[in-house]
């Protein structure tokens, strides 16, 4: 494996997508007036879970496990929110830094995977699933509808970035880009896709098979002001 395809920008993606998603596994034990301990459960868990099942997959060692930082990210984080009320985490901010996780998530494991040898369209499924499947653990443990099952772009963005990263690592050795180019326009049009599903309530058509195709299927919306929505953004 080339080692310097984790260095030195995408760790600083790492450290950032794992604070993120720790925080809004932290604020869902929060908003359910949770122990510390649970929250810095559900921080871990989030931060780590989609990290963890792609390297189980592609059969490299479990990040989290050798890196010392990983853990202490997200204790730190699930103390950050322990001593913070809950209400200054409302609106659509943290939708928006969930957002910079996601797209940053979605380029690490992409990249990743294709360090380790993974083909093109595996190693794209890896970013999607280093993206939402820490969601999809928290909001399982949480005994909440899982955040897969709305029709908002969310998992649309990652899958953005993470074809956007597969295919131009793949192609920049042939127009003589760096890989960190490629990362970077990744990033930035994953984050764009769903600063706009946040803005302007972007999703979806939902199936509309079952009304006998009477009725055409609609996009469903999301009021980012619920308080349970940062952090947390459906995904389409």
């Amino acid at each position: 494996m080339n080692e310097t395809v984790l260095t030195p920008i995408l760790d600083w993606l790492d450290i950032a997508g794992i604070a993120i998603f720790a925080l809004s596994g932290a604020l869902v034990a929060a908003r359910e007036r949770q122990t510390f301990v649970t929250m810095a459960f559900f921080a871990l868990v989030t931060g780590v879970g989609g990290g963890t099942v792609r390297d189980l997959l592609i059969d490299a060692p479990v990040f989290w496990i050798t890196d010392p930082w990983v853990a202490a990210v997200c204790l730190g984080t699930a103390l950050i929110a322990w001593v913070t009320p809950v209400k200054i985490w409302d609106g659509k901010l943290l939708d928006y830094a969930d957002g910079v996780g996601l797209a940053a998530y979605a380029v690490l494991g992409s990249a990743k995977a294709i360090a380790y040898g993974i083909p093109p369209i595996p190693a794209a499924l890896m970013g999607i699933i280093t993206g939402c499947v820490g969601g999809v653990i928290r909001d399982v443990v949480a005994g909440r509808p899982s955040i897969i099952m709305q029709p908002e772009l969310y998992v649309t963005a990652a899958a953005l970035t993470a074809a956007l990263t597969v295919a131009g690592m793949q192609i920049a050795p042939l127009l003589g880009l760096a890989d960190f180019a490629v990362w970077i326009a990744a990033f930035a049009c994953g984050f764009a896709l769903r600063a706009a599903a946040i803005r302007f309530e972007l999703g979806l058509p939902s199936y509309g098979g079952g009304n006998g195709g009477d009725t055409e299927p609609t996009p469903e919306t999301t009021d980012h002001s619920a308080k349970d929505s940062p952090g947390s953004g459906p995904p389409g």
